[in-house]
């Protein structure tokens, strides 16, 4: 039986701030004080993942890896790794209640690479990169490489790459964009050290207080994502990888043409062939972040409203049934107990 507590939802970017965006700096520790001075229990922050096309963190390049929007700059002129004239005088967004998403991406990523030019000067800082790599060897060279490619093509998405063997990651094509992206790719595999370096010490604090983080787990993951790219045969595609079917809501009173979310729908019965290895996986990189994860439209793991792949609405569908109280049990094994809320 869970003890009756309270908690304030309040997702990362919406601290206030004065880089375009809320951060993992002083205005969230204070946040984790108020929230200790009202005697609150929990502090739910929706997803941490980095966010795709629409700036939504339910269509993420990455169902694990973090958003570098939420890196602290004036954390890292403490840690020596910037100079306050390398961030100050940027322009990011002069909306208060607003984030300005396009002067966010553009100013703060030339912040980032001074930052992590000068990380590479360090070698403290490196070795603690590859302690990181090899601890997060599961998802971080695939994030990083996706990345660096997906720049590579104009930050187009992975059905629109103008190369079909890097689409099909053939083994030559692969050794070839390792090699002509290596900064890319070292870029991308700091920021995300960063990242998770700064979010684990606002948790740690966080914890202290007797705080405990809410985490979201999105149910799908988007089209383009690495996740498409590394395990495309984990989703219903056609045969030149291309999405049959696509996930959404019927229409009802609100929405007389339904919800067209459009992320690929999973191949329920390759998961289970595979014994549901990618979703333990996802759990357990989720508990090193969260202290208690809420997974959104759990109803999709019952029963699911699959839309084609080229529908222009949603309302023309069909209910397909999920993997069911399997893929849990499959769960359980790998884990005692975790607490795990959920969103119908």
């Amino acid at each position: 039986m869970l003890k009756r507590s309270s908690g304030v939802l309040l997702h990362i970017s919406s601290l206030p701030g004065k880089f375009g965006i809320g951060t993992f700096g002083k205005e969230a520790y204070r946040f984790v004080d108020f929230l200790e001075e009202t005697k609150q229990s929990y502090w739910q922050i929706l997803p941490l993942t980095t966010t795709g096309y629409g700036d939504s963190p339910y269509q993420s390049f990455s169902a694990i890896a973090g958003n570098i929007n939420f890196i602290d700059f004036d954390m890292l002129q403490e840690e020596k790794l910037l100079l306050e004239e390398e961030y100050q005088t940027l322009f990011y967004g002069n909306e208060e209640e607003k984030v300005n998403y396009s002067a966010v991406y553009e100013s703060r990523k030339l912040v980032l690479e001074k930052a992590v030019q000068n990380f590479q000067k360090s070698k403290k800082w490196m070795v603690a990169l590859e302690e990181f790599q090899k601890e997060n060897r599961l998802w971080l060279d695939d994030f990083s490489e996706y990345m660096a490619i997906k720049g590579y093509f104009s930050n187009q998405a992975l059905q629109d790459w103008k190369d079909e063997k890097i689409q099909k990651r053939e083994k030559a094509s692969l050794e070839k964009y390792r090699m002509m992206l290596k900064e890319e790719i070292l870029y991308h595999n700091i920021s995300q050290f960063l990242f998770f370096y700064q979010w684990h010490k606002l948790k740690d604090y966080a914890n202290k207080k007797g705080i405990q983080i809410i985490g979201d787990m999105p149910i799908y993951v988007s089209k383009d994502s690495v996740e498409m790219w590394t395990m495309p045969e984990l989703f219903k595609l056609d045969e030149k990888g291309q999405v049959l079917y696509v996930a959404g809501c019927p229409a009802d009173d609100f929405s007389p043409n339904g919800q067209l979310w459009g992320n690929p729908i999973y191949d329920w019965e390759a998961q289970k062939e595979k014994k549901y290895s990618w979703w333990v996986d996802r759990i357990r990189e989720s508990l090193k972040i969260y202290d208690v994860i809420r997974m959104d439209h759990f109803k999709g793991f019952s029963d699911y409203w699959q839309i084609d792949g080229d529908a222009v609405v949603a309302k023309e569908g069909t209910w397909e049934p999920g993997p069911g109280l399997e893929l849990f049990d499959t769960i359980k094994k790998s884990w005692e107990k975790f607490l795990l809320l959920q969103k119908i």
